[in-house]
């Protein structure tokens, strides 16, 4: 039986559904071997396209990783502020003052915990300091994450500084993949589960 050709029309991805799947894939590869581990071959290899496209895409690794480092911290910047926009319009929310306020903008952190790969990436950008333009950007995604949280909610440096001290704890205990190794030491796993609460599951199986 002769073979014949499908009547469907083959589907061509846009230019910006191509960028997305790259940067998806930079963030998995970026996240998997960090900024000094990871080529634009090994972007590419996980993207299913070719070196030379990457590279015609982005550039430089250095860009096509800035890149990626934006775009993961606009989903953690996003995550806060849509919370905040909740509680403001809320007037039953809890003030700024009160345990649970602080509770539920953790909490829109927390959500993000799941996609490992998007916070780890955060890490490797804050570890590559010694990178001129990645570590610029790094501290300057340090110092917004900060003025977002004191301006809008309002709190006091301290508050602020303990507000990001804990996340931060979440991107290292993610970054050790402890939430997958609770079971190895009763110390680490009682810190995870301090630490991530109702979002250990959601990090073990975003790990």
């Amino acid at each position: 039986m002769p073979a014949t050709k499908s009547s469907r029309p083959a589907t061509r991805m846009n230019a910006a559904d191509r960028r997305e799947l790259v940067l998806a894939a930079a963030t998995t590869a970026f996240a998997r071997g960090g900024w000094s581990g990871t080529s634009t071959d090994a972007v590419a290899r996980e993207a299913g396209v070719s070196q030379p496209y990457v590279v015609r895409m982005f550039g430089t690794k250095a860009e096509l990783f800035r890149e990626v480092f934006a775009r993961a911290l606009g989903r953690i910047v996003d995550a806060f502020d849509t919370e905040l926009d909740r509680m403001a319009a809320d007037p039953d929310a809890p003030t700024a003052g009160s345990e649970e306020y602080w509770s539920r903008l953790g909490g829109a952190y927390g959500d993000l915990i799941a996609d490992g790969d998007m916070l780890l990436v955060l890490m490797h950008g804050f570890t590559a300091g010694g990178t001129p333009e990645i570590g610029a950007q790094a501290r300057a995604a340090m110092a917004q994450i900060y003025t977002l949280i004191r301006t809008r909610t309002g709190c006091a440096p301290e508050v602020a500084r303990q507000f990001i001290a804990n996340g931060m704890l979440l991107n290292v205990l993610l970054a050790m993949r402890a939430p997958e190794h609770v079971e190895d030491d009763p110390a680490l796993g009682e810190l995870a589960e301090c630490a991530f609460g109702e979002s250990l599951p959601d990090a073990t199986s975003g790990s």
